[in-house]
């Protein structure tokens, strides 16, 4: 079962892309989409949407592989790093937090 919040998913409205993929990414915060980075628990599952980043349309295309760019690792760490500073953005807008 996916953890899934839509506090999470309506904060990627007008953020910047996380991804920032050069020669890709197209800087719009009007395109920006909370993208989930990995695989789920089982085939056509979503990983939980602390695993994901703020994406542009441009970045999320190329990681979720619908446009063929760059290789699969160099794409994994883009994605990642997204994904790490997007949850540092979650921490600063309170809609995660870490225990004490």
């Amino acid at each position: 079962m996916s953890v899934i919040s839509k506090k999470i998913r309506n904060s990627a409205r007008g953020q910047q892309c996380q991804v920032r993929i050069p020669g890709v990414c197209n800087r719009n915060p009007e395109t920006v989409v909370l993208a989930h980075v990995g695989k789920g628990s089982g085939m056509g599952q979503k990983c939980d949407d602390i695993h994901a980043t703020y994406a542009c349309s441009a970045c999320h295309d190329v990681i979720d592989r619908r446009v063929a760019q760059g290789s699969a690792n160099e794409l994994t760490i883009y994605a990642y790093e997204g994904m790490i500073r997007t949850q540092k953005l979650l921490l600063e807008q309170e809609l995660i937090q870490v225990a004490k």
